[in-house]
């Protein structure tokens, strides 16, 4: 798998790359803040950053979540907004459905505070790290407004079938679906697997 991306495109452009596990999703998101940063020249503050993703982590060979810090270290210039807790990996972390649902309620908190507070102070450029974490329970037209009042947003998000349990077909599906319908809403989404 392989994705040529032209990051002059992507300005003033909203774009969301969407995908199976670790197809390069956040290592190309981390490249684009770091062509704003050097090509550009583009102010620290005025791009923020949510990541929501998972800490890197491999289970049943399944290589999945890191952040967008772990593959650029220029990126800790920028206005990342913090997380109230530590995310969690929703299907790999739970036992059983009732756990499922703690997670994913766990992450939902985190993740709606961090973009309830952008809202409140937006810059120009928003960055999105693992956007189908905010979708387990999120509202799509709340992310969707939220990247279309945005000059830039640059985006990515888990859409494959690698990450599932017995228990968890229903979240999964439901995941699809909130991503497939961003893909519709967003300019220019590209699938990296």
């Amino acid at each position: 798998m392989k994705i040529e991306m032209n990051f002059i495109k992507a300005l003033g452009q909203h774009t969301l790359l969407y995908g199976e596990a670790n197809t390069k999703k956040t290592y190309i998101t981390a490249q684009f803040i770091e062509y704003l940063l050097l090509s550009e020249a583009i102010n620290p503050a005025d791009i923020t950053i949510l990541d929501f993703a998972p800490p890197l982590n491999t289970i049943n060979d399944i290589k999945f979540g890191g952040r967008i810090k772990d593959f650029s270290k220029l990126s800790l210039k920028c206005k990342y907004l913090p997380l109230e807790g530590e995310i969690i990996p929703p299907r790999f972390n739970a036992r059983d459905r009732k756990e499922l649902f703690e997670n994913i309620c766990h992450n939902y908190r985190i993740t709606a505070k961090s973009l309830q507070l952008f809202n409140e102070n937006p810059t120009n450029f928003l960055i999105i790290n693992d956007l189908s974490i905010y979708l387990h329970l999120g509202d799509k037209d709340y992310i969707l407004q939220t990247i279309i009042n945005t000059n830039t947003f640059f985006g990515n998000s888990y859409y494959g079938t690698k990450i599932k349990s017995s228990f968890s077909r229903l979240i999964s599906l439901l995941e699809r679906k909130r991503v497939e319908f961003l893909v519709t809403h967003i300019e220019n989404s590209f699938f990296t697997s």
